[in-house]
């Protein structure tokens, strides 16, 4: 046995030397992938997967070698992005693989038969290994369980939504189970606990999680603001939703609001509107990519701040009620009307001059926006909107949102649907609310679906409002707020 001084000694020179070969800045990777998909919904043979696989990766590792080719230390690859997503529990079974635990210490590329029959992982080992770059990849998790255990599916095992890190030596650095599923992932199993994944590196400490995981608080708030990482790895597979949950628009948001990087990949699919990646600081976007024309991937390569916590510019803390809690409710001197934004009942005021100050109130929260266009299309309409409540069908959570926006036409019933372009400017916005938490993400979005990069900052007393007026239309302009204390519990994982 080892003697716990020696131990100790071992440990402190590891953290000297990881400080000693510490960068201030980092060159990070995303790919943004249109995955081929499976030609069948049927169950195919272990060999028939394998190809499939192979196909993805080929794609894949040639962004790996351009990234690596470009100086990137990481890269950040899509969740789904090796097999696609139209599975049944059984047809998916043939693409997965065992995943130890990182702990086992496992170069694959240099063993791949350790833990059986690996080609996924041990391919993904050799992209990182032969190109000196960490990979962060999605792929599925196998767990044998029996009869001894109460909660085992009727199979024989546990399927999970995984997230794979191999360093730059090929060694498998982390490994992280979807704990937040989406409602149609029914082919993989909840974890019984959430995962906390973290992992350090001579640029930064980095925690992992996957798509829906980042409207919740456990694993990314945990992350983010107890866990301290300073960069979040992000594999994603993102139908963007107007006005509010566009991939790179809410992302960046999350990134600004939780004040850390988040390397956002996402799979490119125009038919079921996925696209929308970027590396978001919490300054805003560092570079971003979304295109729904057409069916093309793109690699994307920024240099950031490995520790955006240290940086002298690093944002103030925000008390994101104290200016809206001050100021005069204009409430009764603007007429409201309730509008659908999918399934969420807002209150609406109409913006009918070029110029004014409103509020508009529902439950506990008051929005209150000061505003002056700077030429308001006549066909035009915009709106200020607030919602305080449950969002969601069957999994239930609480929003509260502030938002001015465009409707889809001058039919007041149209406002909050779906708006993609504007012709709209604006020369000045601030935007608040009466909010009662302290996880408010701020969107600025323009027309086609752009962001705005360096035009808006948020004041530490939760205004969010423009520098110099909008350089494009605008299509909304948000405060985004989550109560995580008010969701209910998740209805699905209750049975575990």
């Amino acid at each position: 046995m080892v003697p716990s001084q020696t131990l100790v000694c071992a440990a402190v020179l590891a953290l000297a030397v990881l400080q000693a070969l510490a960068s201030d800045t980092f060159i990070a990777a995303v790919y943004e992938h249109a995955v081929i998909l499976p030609r069948t919904i049927h169950k195919v043979s272990p060999a028939d997967a394998l190809a499939l696989m192979n196909r993805n990766m080929d794609v894949l590792e040639g962004a790996v070698k351009e990234a690596a080719q470009q100086g990137a230390r990481i890269i950040v690859t899509p969740e789904d992005g090796i097999y696609g997503w139209v599975f049944t529990r059984e047809t998916i079974y043939p693409y997965l693989e065992d995943i130890p635990d990182p702990e086992v210490n496992w170069i694959p590329c240099t063993d791949p038969t350790r833990f059986g029959r690996t080609p996924v992982q041990e391919r993904l080992s050799c992209m990182a290994r032969n190109n000196s770059i960490y990979v962060v990849a999605n792929i599925g998790d196998k767990k044998p369980c029996n009869s001894s255990d109460p909660k085992c599916p009727s199979d024989g095992r546990y399927q999970y939504n995984t997230d794979v890190v191999f360093d730059s030596e090929g060694k498998l650095v982390a490994r992280y189970h979807k704990y937040n599923l989406f409602r149609q992932e029914t082919q993989f199993n909840y974890p019984k606990e959430p995962e906390f994944i973290t992992f350090e590196t001579p640029f930064g400490k980095f925690g992992v999680f996957t798509c829906f995981d980042i409207l919740f608080r456990e694993p990314a708030v945990v992350l983010a603001s107890e866990l301290q990482v300073d960069t979040v790895l992000f594999p994603t597979a993102w139908m963007n939703v107007l006005p509010f949950l566009t991939a790179v628009e809410f992302h960046s948001a999350w990134a600004m609001g939780m004040g850390v990087n988040l390397l956002s990949a996402n799979t490119h699919n125009t038919i079921m509107s996925m696209t929308g990646s970027g590396l978001f600081t919490p300054h805003g976007p560092a570079l971003y990519y979304y295109n729904s024309k057409t069916e093309e991937g793109r690699l994307l390569v920024a240099e950031l701040n490995a520790r955006p916590r240290l940086s002298p510019n690093y944002p103030a803390a925000v008390n994101w009620s104290s200016y809206a809690t001050s100021v005069k409710n204009y409430s009764r001197e603007n007429e409201t009307f309730p509008g659908a934004v999918r399934r969420d009942i807002f209150t609406f005021s109409e913006l009918k001059h070029k110029a004014g100050n409103h509020t508009v109130c529902q439950k506990d929260l008051c929005c209150h926006l000061a505003y002056r266009m700077s030429n308001k299309s006549k066909d035009e309409v915009y709106v200020l909107g607030a919602f305080d409540g449950l969002h969601g069908s069957v999994i239930k959570y609480h929003w509260q949102i502030c938002t001015l926006l465009k409707c889809k036409s001058t039919d007041l019933s149209t406002c909050g649907q779906p708006a993609e372009t504007a012709q709209t400017k604006f020369a000045m916005f601030s935007l608040s609310g009466t909010f009662g938490t302290n996880y408010v993400f701020p969107e600025v979005l323009y027309s086609s679906v752009q962001l705005a990069p360096g035009e808006f900052e948020v004041l530490s007393d939760g205004r969010l409002q423009s520098k110099n007026g909008t350089s494009k239309p605008l299509l909304t302009v948000t405060l985004f707020g989550r109560c995580y204390e008010k969701d209910l519990p998740h209805p699905l994982r209750s049975f575990l």
